[in-house]
């Protein structure tokens, strides 16, 4: 088939395009290169998909009404997976009208293609920031998403409710995947394990958030690359049964479906500290800091109603996946 991938060039994006291409599928990938973090390492990623036939990359902004809507009629696209997105919880500090620009209209440019040209399956990268507030654990797609605590997760939840309009409006068959803190090789600079590597081995030390008393379900990038080439063949479908009252907030009258993309096994930030200790052979100075603004103090994802759809669970373990991450770092950077 012929693929969309936004954010073709960041983290996730190159990833599934990888797993796009290895399966024999046609992609065409979409990223604007901005600056929010190193674009020498986008286009390293791009470099390593740039001799492969079926792959063609676009520049191109999200925000580019005009731009977008010319490339969905260029190209006829029969599914799309939409990951281009202004990350990071902290920014959206700083930079808020970014976050309205890329997260909030260039969403809706994607979902306008999307409906003009007959596509036939939209998947959509939310995030578990969504949850907010929320202190039930795990995390379950059953519960409510009204109260996030940053105006990154905001624009994730506008970004599900949108996609459920053209879905019901429409009859457009949207999938929504909130990712739980992704790590591994060609990672963002702007996450922790990034940023403790690049500290420890410059010998500085690490700011250690909430005196490292969070737990986080970090999930490795190939099981999120997994779930996601999985989920673009289940197509939602409308359930003529479904009512608000009685139905999960997760599925719809509409061909609509949100899932947890999570490793389901959370685990407190100084043991991922640890694990990247063990991996570097060098004891982390560590600057213990109280909480930041915006920053949940745990995730966790329920991720059974995954498992049922597609039979896979994330299983890489954080020892393993940071094990991987340093030898990538190491060679990327040519760090001994």
């Amino acid at each position: 088939m012929k693929f969309l991938v936004t954010g073709a060039a960041g983290f996730i994006g190159y990833h599934v395009v990888e797993r796009l291409l290895a399966a024999g599928h046609q992609v065409v990938g979409i990223d604007n290169l901005n600056d929010y973090y190193d674009v020498g390492l986008k286009l390293a990623r791009l470099e390593l998909l740039a001799d492969k036939p079926a792959f063609q990359f676009i520049k191109l902004d999200l925000a580019d009404r005009s731009g977008i809507a010319g490339l969905f009629v260029a190209h006829q696209f029969e599914r799309v997976i939409h990951l281009g997105a202004q990350a990071g919880v902290r920014y959206s500090l700083d930079n808020p009208l970014a976050y309205a620009d890329a997260n909030l209209i260039g969403h809706l440019n994607i979902l306008e293609g999307c409906r003009h040209n007959k596509v036939g399956h939209l998947l959509y990268a939310s995030s578990s920031s969504v949850y907010g507030l929320n202190r039930k654990l795990p995390f379950s797609t059953e519960d409510s998403v009204d109260h996030p605590i940053s105006l990154y997760a905001a624009t994730k939840k506008a970004n599900e409710l949108m996609a459920h309009s053209y879905s019901h409006l429409y009859g457009l068959p949207t999938t929504g995947l909130r990712f739980f803190t992704v790590y591994g090789p060609w990672g963002r600079p702007d996450m922790a394990l990034f940023k403790f590597t690049k500290a420890i081995l410059a010998g500085e030390s690490i700011d250690v958030y909430n005196h490292g008393e969070m737990h986080r379900d970090f999930t490795y990038i190939d099981d999120i690359t997994e779930a996601v080439v999985r989920l673009q063949d289940i197509v939602p479908q409308p359930n003529v049964n479904w009512t608000v009252e009685q139905g999960s907030p997760a599925t719809s009258s509409a061909p609509y479906h949100i899932y947890n993309i999570g490793n389901s096994s959370p685990v407190k930030l100084m043991q991922y500290i640890h694990a990247l200790e063990k991996a570097l052979g060098v004891t982390a100075r560590k600057n213990m800091l109280p909480m930041q603004p915006g920053d949940v103090m745990d995730t966790s994802a329920d991720t059974d109603e995954l498992y049922q759809t597609i039979g896979f669970k994330p299983e890489i373990s954080v020892e393993e996946g940071v094990k991987r991450f340093v030898t990538w770092y190491k060679t990327f950077y040519k760090v001994q």
